[in-house]
Parts: C-alpha cells; structure tokens; sequence
C-alpha cells in the first residue's frame, strides 16, 4: 500500500490537533460538573444531567446545526465573539474543536462521575476532621482516587473526537488543510472514483491512532492505581 500523501497527512493532522485541543478544553469543566452532579443536590440538577448527556441521544447532524445556528458567524453568540474579541468557529479548526468537545463531553463527565461515585467518603471524612480545607482534601485525596476514571474519560472524549463527523461537517464543513479531519477526508474518498486507497490508508491510520490511545490509557491507569495503592 503506498504511504499517505501530503494531503492525508495534513487530515491526520488536524485530526490529532482537534482532538487534542477538544479533550483538554473539556477536561476541567469535566471534572467540575462530574463532582457537581454526583456529591451536589441543588435545584436544576436533573436538568443539567439531561443537558450534559443530550449529545449522546441527540443525532451529530442536529448538534451540528444548532452549532451553527449559535455559534455561526450570524449566530447571537458568534456574531459577539467575533465582533467583540475576534473568535470566529464557523468553517475554521477551533470549530472542528467545538463540535468534538461538545460531543464527546458526556464520555468524559460519565466516566469521572463514576469514579467520583466510587470513593470511599471516610478518607475525604478523615482528612476534614484533621482540619484540612475541602479544596485541600479534593487535590491531595479525592484527586489522586478518581485519576483512573479520568484517564478513561479522557481516552474516551479523544477517541470520540477523532471519530466525530455529523456535528463536524454540519458546522464547519470540509474543507482541505482547515476542517477536514480523519473522517471527513474518508469521505470524501467513498465520493469519487478510485478513492478507495485513500480511505483505506487513512482507515488504518485512524485504527492505529485508537489502538495506541487506548494502549497508553491502561498503561497511565496502572501505573496510577500501583501508586495510590503504595
């Protein structure tokens, strides 16, 4: 099989970059809203459950178009960005990066709430009594036991990325050297005569990328379990 053209390589690429980018911008905000929803009881609670996981149910196209709708250049909360601080996401990477963050966030936020879930709360209770902050408790004992589940939601939100393609090409299209991801430019190969070799060279390409995320994954996770353990 011959090796990927410049062109594929640009995919591959951006694929990497977006996903990168999408998985750390939600990587806080994660974590923040798994804690809030699992040790919270607040008013609008259930509502911010259902809007955290409605990606999941949602078809990509729809989230997509309301991408579009909002955050597009004449869109009420694109329109101010770009006119106010000069952010565009329509048809440009950050884009690509929005629409991957966005669908993958619910991966990320179930996985970590499940860890969360799975603290034993005596620690936390004991290092309160001894007079530690609750930030302080948070960072030196509940961080370190939830570490696992965040690896895996991390895993989880790249993998969704870099497989996105509904919300992606709804809102920023396909466009070479700009938006056009590992998925995008397979299919723009399924349209045209002889574009089988392509998708197929960026095919293995994409399995060895998720082959690999998932390799360092377990191995982050075993060497994180190995020291909370010690």
């Amino acid at each position: 099989m011959e090796g990927l053209s410049p062109e594929e390589w640009t995919a591959v690429r951006l694929s990497l970059k977006v996903a990168s980018v999408a998985m750390a911008a939600s990587l806080i905000p994660g974590i923040a809203i798994a804690f809030l929803l699992e040790r919270r009881r607040f008013w609008g609670r259930q509502a911010l459950d259902v809007v955290v996981h409605l990606p999941l149910v949602l078809p990509p196209v729809v989230v997509g178009w309301f991408l579009l709708i909002g955050f597009g250049r004449r869109g009420p909360i694109g329109a101010f960005l770009a006119e106010q601080f000069g952010i565009v996401f329509s048809f440009r990477w950050t884009g690509a990066a929005l629409a991957c963050a966005i669908m993958g966030f619910p991966l990320l936020v179930r996985a970590i709430r499940l860890s969360i879930a799975s603290v034993d709360r005596k620690l936390e209770d004991a290092a309160g009594t001894l007079g530690a902050h609750p930030v302080w408790v948070f960072g030196v004992v509940t961080l370190p036991l939830i570490l696992p589940g965040i690896i895996a939601g991390m895993v989880l939100s790249f993998a969704k990325a870099m497989g996105e393609f509904g919300a992606t090409i709804t809102f920023v299209s396909s466009i070479p050297g700009e938006t056009q991801t590992i998925p995008s430019a397979i299919y723009a190969y399924t349209q045209v005569p002889g574009g089988e070799g392509g998708a197929m060279r960026l095919t293995l390409v994409s399995i060895i990328i998720s082959i690999a995320a998932l390799w360092l994954s377990e191995w982050l996770a075993r060497r994180v379990r190995r020291r909370v353990q010690a």
